[in-house]
């Protein structure tokens, strides 16, 4: 007999979500033609109809980077994981890591680089601006690091890292760049080999319109030198780059069990990124932000970060005086299935953060949200007055 017993009283219903317009952060909404791929039924992962869309995943992943890197693959994880998989393979103890910190996410980075024995070195801008070249350089000169790790799209402050010249200033003072693109890849303008990114990865839930749950990888040849000439074994074995090397690559050799409808779901997201085309993708998301910018603006709102450095998937707005921001956003989630974010670490409490990532950028919901901060703002001033 079972000893632990469920509660007859409470009956256990199917799953049924809420509907919620996603505009956050992240996740953004999957297209429905993602949730359809991944609703097919299951494959084995050494399947051959599987290993040939393995294949395509990649190959479809090289084209969203815009690069040729051999070793590039979904980590069978989220974002965090391939995150953590750039800085397991490529940092020995001991190896100086320089790392551009200009928001909550150039922190976690720092965080993971010393876990894995690093000499983790930091070169700090405030939260919504983005480096300088020069200071850049000053840091290298000073640091010498092995690798230089930064944040391409900054999730926590919605600034988009301007990247001419940095790869160079790598190769220079001969170090590794490694780049986070999780909030752009799909969404904004990334060109990994002409920008001589050595190690990048990205998520599968913001740009890509999939649910959340692989974290794209890739490195270049570079970086692939330095994990070869290793003196000691990747230190975390499920992200260890050598090892799933013989399962992406040419030897299909098993190493774990692949997430296979996951990967049924970001190669239909992929599919249609690519049958969009990325300039027109990063056009439209481009041209959708800039109606937001404008719009939240004549409604009198402010942008935390100067428009020559805003990203277009990720909005950060200052929160008015007076206005309890996480209480705001609470209300138009419980009231009208919108859900919008709030900050991160320094910026808790002071902005907003609206994306328009993927499937979810639309003109459509840029009216909306406006359309809801126009109505309900002033309404929810009045509310929120009236409860104090």
């Amino acid at each position: 007999m079972p000893s632990v017993n469920l509660n007859h009283h409470k009956a256990f219903q199917p799953i049924c979500t809420p509907e919620r317009l996603l505009l956050g952060p992240g996740p953004s909404n999957a297209h429905p033609d993602v949730l359809k791929a991944l609703s097919l039924p299951p494959v084995g992962h050494l399947d051959p109809f599987y290993v040939e869309l393995m294949g395509e995943v990649q190959e479809l992943l090289r084209y969203a980077w815009q690069t040729s890197n051999r070793l590039t693959l979904p980590m069978s994880g989220t974002g965090s994981s391939a995150m953590e998989a750039t800085l397991a393979n490529t940092v020995e103890k001991g190896d100086t890591v320089l790392v551009a910190i200009k928001g909550y996410f150039g922190n976690r980075l720092a965080d993971m680089a010393g876990r894995y024995g690093a000499n983790v070195q930091v070169v700090e801008k405030k939260w919504g601006q983005a480096f300088s070249l020069d200071e850049l350089e000053e840091a290298l000169i000073k640091t010498r690091p092995a690798i230089l790790a930064m944040v391409h799209a900054e999730t926590s402050t919605g600034v988009c890292q301007p990247m001419e010249g940095i790869g160079d200033l790598c190769r220079k003072y001969e170090c590794l760049l490694l780049l986070d693109t999780v909030t752009s890849l799909g969404g904004v303008p990334l060109f990994l080999d002409e920008w001589k990114v050595d190690l990048a990865y990205s998520c599968s839930q913001k740009g890509l319109s999939c649910p959340p749950g692989l974290g794209p990888f890739t490195m270049s040849s570079r970086a692939e030198e330095k994990l070869a000439n290793r003196s000691t074994k990747v230190p975390n074995w499920y992200l260890d780059v050598s090892l799933l090397n013989k399962y992406w690559g040419s030897d299909r050799v098993y190493h774990h069990t692949a997430p296979v409808n996951m990967n049924f779901g970001i190669r239909e997201a992929l599919r249609l990124l690519a049958e969009e085309g990325l300039e027109e993708a990063w056009n439209r998301h481009r041209t959708n932000a800039e109606n937001l910018w404008s719009g939240l603006q004549r409604l009198g709102l402010e942008m935390h970060v100067d428009e020559n450095l805003r990203l277009p998937t990720l909005t950060t707005v200052k929160i008015p005086e007076g206005i309890d921001g996480k209480g705001f956003a609470l209300h138009l989630l419980n009231k009208h299935g919108v859900e919008i974010g709030g900050g991160l670490g320094e910026l808790a409490g002071k902005v907003w953060r609206i994306g328009l990532m993927g499937y979810n950028s639309t003109p459509e919901n840029v009216s909306r949200v406006l359309n809801l901060f126009e109505s309900e703002l002033s309404v929810f001033d009045k509310i929120d007055s009236a409860a104090a």
